[in-house]
């Protein structure tokens, strides 16, 4: 099958052709139809996880994907060939930038039922992101204010619907081009990062979604309430990931001395600080779509492209300035079968 993979930490993404993968007894080998593009792509193809990411050559990236069933491992009862899903792959088993990924039963959910595959393709991996940093980690309650940093790209323009609809107050940070798009998201104050200092600008806030880290997320950290919590996204890794990710003790200890700094000054003003290294979960991606096709939520894909450009798209991630996700799609989803339900065969179509 086609894929694009990388030989070596640092190189370049090219096309190869790599068996079908395997199927485990609790794998669903989906037909990609198209996979979202992530800066963790990039990450790691940069080597820059390989400590607590280690992963064997050649490696097919991506994150991201939507698609339909065409196999199933023998204890798999909850899909079928023929359904429609999205999933983040679990980290070890990522390779969305392929025709086909097997992945396990438990990391996938039937696609929201009201949006294309390219739209469903956007959401994994960023709404999980949102979802885990508003609903688990900052247990976000109405009326509480929310800050979310970088309210145009993939997470903060799902991260803003979700915070609103769990009856946030919710600011954010983009240029004066994005205020009025992050409006319509559901923004209730938008801070133009080009001309205004949110240090300057919010205090008070109960939760803040950092994307950037280094001297934003120490800023952020000032604009909190007492108690209040800074989540970040783009680090540092704090001990608490190092235990849940079961590294070695030199590592917890490298992790542990990395986040020192930000911890302290969290802890001196009376709020905290937590890393978060989003995980793979069908059961939330349920929950998710239900909000997609609720008309709670709803994706937003940027730019669209296809398979040949994959390499293009993952080099020009990083100077992007696109709203939301960059997808890429990979092939038409084939109608279900006869046995599949007419309105599963015809969820891309709507």
């Amino acid at each position: 099958m086609r894929a694009f993979v990388i030989d070596r930490y640092k190189g370049d993404l090219h096309e190869a052709d790599l068996a079908e993968p395997a199927v485990g007894e609790h794998d669903v080998l989906v037909r990609v139809a198209a996979a979202g593009v992530n800066q963790l792509d990039e990450k790691v193809r940069t080597g820059e996880f390989r400590q607590i990411l280690p992963y064997r050559f050649p490696l097919a990236l991506g994150h991201d994907v939507s698609g339909t069933v065409i196999r199933v491992g023998s204890k798999v009862d909850g899909f079928a060939p023929g359904d429609l899903v999205y999933a983040r792959p679990r980290d070890g088993r990522i390779g969305t930038f392929a025709e086909a990924i097997a992945i396990d039963e438990t990391d996938v959910s039937l696609a929201p039922s009201s949006i294309s595959a390219v739209e469903a393709a956007s959401l994994p991996l960023v709404a999980l992101t949102a979802w885990q940093s508003l609903v688990e980690r900052g247990n976000v309650q109405p009326g509480q204010k929310v800050l979310i940093h970088g309210g145009n790209g993939g997470v903060g323009t799902i991260a803003i619907q979700l915070a609103k609809h769990l009856g946030a107050h919710v600011a954010t940070t983009v240029s004066a081009a994005n205020a009025d798009f992050v409006r319509e998201l559901g923004a209730d104050e938008v801070i133009d990062y080009e001309t205004q200092d949110f240090a300057d600008v919010v205090h008070g806030y109960d939760l803040v979604l950092d994307s950037l880290g280094g001297e934003n997320l120490e800023k952020s950290l000032r604009v909190l309430t007492p108690g209040g919590k800074a989540i970040g996204i783009a680090g540092p890794p704090d001990p608490a990931f190092a235990r849940t990710a079961g590294l070695n003790p030199l590592l917890r200890l490298a992790i542990a001395g990395v986040s020192r700094r930000i911890r302290n000054q969290a802890r001196k003003l009376g709020v905290s600080y937590e890393f978060l290294f989003m995980r793979a979960s069908g059961d939330q991606l349920r929950r998710i779509a239900a909000l997609i096709d609720q008309g709670v939520v709803r994706p937003v894909v940027g730019h669209v492209r296809g398979f040949a450009d994959t390499p293009q798209v993952l080099a020009g991630l990083p100077s992007s300035r696109i709203r939301g996700k960059a997808v890429i799609s990979i092939a038409d989803v084939p109608a279900a079968p006869d046995s599949i339900t007419e309105t599963r065969s015809e969820r891309v179509s709507s």
